[in-house]
């Protein structure tokens, strides 16, 4: 299981307040808890910022480094943010996000070519996001088959299921489910992320059905969530379905979590 610290995302009014002071020390406090809970990646994202992104998602990452070495996901649509992002991050980063859209795919491309970044690779082409798990699933060999023969490594891929509220489509969280079985199938081995809280946008009791999900996510076969490392619960749930899923060798991931604290 691998865990993408969602905190420092400046679409969170109290980050974005944060970023806008350039208050280091709120940043930093941030990014050390998330590193301290077992994250793997911690996620930096500027976007709120259009005009500024390409000078604020550089900064971030300089300020999330200084207090931790856990690798980060540079998230922004910008290539040329993410350009000068990677211009300065220490060590291999994961980047958020290519796509089969023309534009984004020929704008990213360049920057992980040769293995120099992990890549969240979208289910999604210049049609918009498919509706069915079969039509992102099929979108998913196709970007699958591109970005290999481009240079990136199977390894390097994580590919994102694309959820959708089940507020306005009822029927999203089991054709997502569904595309997790396929693509499973398809690419064994192959990392599987999502934008997890987007399932339960506008509804009620958001954190019952965020949890549900990720619990029924991992029994599919997805291995990589943004969520928050400090949601012991949500942890909890997701090392314990990992462990019954028979993925966590004598539940050692299990134990060790425990040991830690990390589990309530």
């Amino acid at each position: 299981m691998i865990i993408i610290g969602e905190k420092i995302n400046s679409s969170i009014p109290s980050m974005a307040e944060a970023i806008s002071r350039r208050d280091e020390a709120y940043i930093q406090k941030t990014a050390v808890a998330q590193a301290q809970n077992g994250t793997h990646f911690i996620d930096v994202n500027a976007g709120a910022f259009v005009d500024a992104e390409k000078e604020l998602l550089p900064w971030l990452v300089k300020v999330v480094q200084a207090v931790t070495a856990v690798p980060l996901c540079l998230d922004s649509p910008d290539p040329a943010a993410l350009a000068a992002a990677m211009a300065c991050h220490q060590g291999k980063p994961l980047i958020n996000s290519i796509s089969l859209e023309k534009d984004r795919y020929n704008g990213v491309l360049p920057l992980i070519r040769g293995g120099a970044a992990g890549i969240i690779g979208l289910c999604m082409d210049d049609t918009g996001i498919p509706k069915t798990a079969e039509q992102r699933a099929a979108v998913a060999c196709r970007l699958v088959d591109r970005l290999i023969t481009d240079g990136v490594a199977f390894a390097d891929i994580y590919l994102d299921v694309m959820v959708q509220p089940l507020g306005t489509d009822w029927l999203s969280g089991k054709e997502v489910l569904q595309a997790v079985r396929l693509l499973t199938a398809e690419f064994p081995g192959i990392h599987l992320t999502c934008g997890l809280s987007n399932v339960s946008f506008g509804l009620p009791k958001r954190q019952v059905l965020n949890q549900a999900f990720a619990v029924a996510l991992a029994a599919y076969g997805l291995d990589t969530f943004f969520i928050d490392p400090l949601d012991h619960r949500m942890i909890s749930l997701l090392l314990a379905i990992q462990a019954l899923n028979g993925q966590d060798e004598y539940c050692s991931e299990y134990i060790d979590a425990y040991r830690a604290g990390l589990m309530k």
